[in-house]
């Protein structure tokens, strides 16, 4: 399909494909569609290569609010500027760039001070168009809107998101297949270690769930100093992978017997692990993790949970009386286009062990 450009289009819509969510849990719908031009403080992007993740299927399959169709899911991708609205200095035609869910615009409270990732002018929240306005800019051929995801909907040929979601990238420097993944997987995991837990050298780690997100912790981890990176999950063909992104100890949880998860962490580690991540999001894990790390300093670290009412089942008394830390984490409490740089340039000095 010919794609024309922001000179040749004139701030008209553009047509194109995009793989549509039209019911919860059924096969996504590749359709043509408009995409509307970019208003203020808007990019309009094409997208170069997205990537999935375990979020997009949470919400495919939600039949219920937050979740909503049709709507053009994905999150994590790397896109070239196409056009830009009023008031966008910051990138322009050509330019490549990573969109993120999460904004920075650099000039409120929160993102001028260094104890906070969530922009106040501009929070997170789980929207259904544009964060300034809430409208669309997706609609089918036969004028039905179709709803945003996250503020970035990279599985459709070309999506528009505001300008304090991008960061400009220069694919000299790192190819964009491998770029998408710091939309949220990668940077959320590494950034957990570096910036929300804020590792130190010698620590002792434990990671529950070695998907996208845990290996990418095992990584923050081994470069943040961590002694000992004990990973934990149900399937042992991981092994390998994550030995390679820094685990230095494995526990398949299916094969230990009658004792719990946490019962093994406390023995392997003497009382506990320094820092606990638990990257399943399942409220049963999400209490083993807590248990194994250590009394008067250890910290839990969450990513999620299986839906938006889960309740963490915590005992406020276990809570107080043993001296730990339970921290939320949102995008590894990276400031996007502060921190992506860095995590970019690690990549460069081959800090990271294998490939992203």
């Amino acid at each position: 399909m010919e794609h024309k450009s922001s000179m040749a289009n004139g701030g008209k819509p553009i047509r194109c494909r995009a793989a549509v969510c039209q019911k919860a849990g059924e096969a996504l719908v590749m359709e043509e569609i408009l995409v509307a031009p970019p208003m203020a403080y808007e990019v309009r992007i094409r997208i170069i290569c997205t990537s999935l993740c375990h979020t997009d299927v949470k919400y495919w399959k939600m039949k219920d609010p937050p979740g909503i169709v049709p709507r053009i899911l994905g999150h994590e991708a790397v896109g070239e500027v196409e056009s830009v609205g009023d008031q966008v200095s910051e990138v322009k035609q050509g330019d490549i760039v990573i969109p993120t869910f999460l904004a920075e615009c650099g000039e409120c409270r929160d993102c001028t001070s260094n104890k906070s990732n969530i922009c106040s002018e501009h929070p997170y929240k789980l929207s259904q168009g544009m964060p300034r306005c809430g409208t669309s800019r997706f609609t089918d051929l036969s004028g039905e809107v179709l709803h945003h995801f996250m503020f970035v909907s990279s599985f459709s040929e070309y999506t528009v998101v505001d300008v304090t979601h991008l960061i400009k990238l220069d694919p000299i420097l790192i190819s964009p297949d491998k770029a998408c993944l710091l939309g949220c997987g990668v940077s959320t995991g590494v950034g957990a270690a570096w910036r929300t837990a804020n590792l130190e050298k010698g620590s002792t780690v434990a990671i529950f769930g070695l998907g996208t997100v845990g290996l990418a912790v095992a990584q923050g981890a081994r470069i943040c100093g961590a002694e000992r990176i004990i990973g934990i999950d149900i399937n042992p063909d991981k092994l390998t992978m994550a030995k390679k992104c820094g685990v230095t100890e494995f526990v398949n949880s299916r094969s230990i017997g009658d004792k719990s998860v946490s019962q093994v962490i406390i023995e392997m580690t003497d009382g506990g692990a320094d820092y606990c991540f638990e990257c399943v999001g399942l409220s049963s894990l999400i209490k083993e993790a807590f248990a194994c790390c250590r009394k008067g300093r250890g910290k839990t670290i969450l990513f999620g949970v299986e839906d938006s009412v889960s309740v963490l089942g915590l005992k406020s008394i276990d809570v107080i009386s043993q001296g730990k830390t339970v921290i939320g984490c949102i995008y590894g409490g990276l400031k996007p286009k502060s921190d992506i740089p860095t995590l970019i340039q690690w990549y460069l000095d081959k800090k990271w062990i294998g490939e992203l």
